[in-house]
């Protein structure tokens, strides 16, 4: 199964979460925050969303920075995904 996402947004899979500290600690399941890090997987087509002309700035493949809790969490196939407006795309990672 694929995702196709309309208008502005955008499908994102998360990167893995640390499981260390810098110091070497191993951080259990509960104690390892939520990353905020993910690659783009599918991007919409933009065009004109809300009366707005929306240009998609993003490409898939793309690591991006999004916010805390931003998004709306899918689960297809046993993997987990988000889908985000672009608008709660904090920045590119190059």
């Amino acid at each position: 199964m694929t995702l196709k996402p309309l208008g502005d947004r955008v499908v994102l899979k998360f990167c893995e979460a640390e499981e260390t500290t810098k110091g070497g600690i191993i951080l259990a399941a509960a104690a390892q925050e939520k990353p905020q890090t993910a690659e783009i997987l599918a991007v919409g087509p933009g065009g004109i969303v809300d009366g707005k002309e929306i240009k998609m700035e993003v490409a898939v493949g793309n690591k991006v920075i999004l916010n805390k809790y931003s998004g709306t969490e899918v689960k297809i196939d046993g993997e987990t995904y988000i889908i985000v407006r672009q608008s709660d795309i904090l920045a590119i990672v190059e």
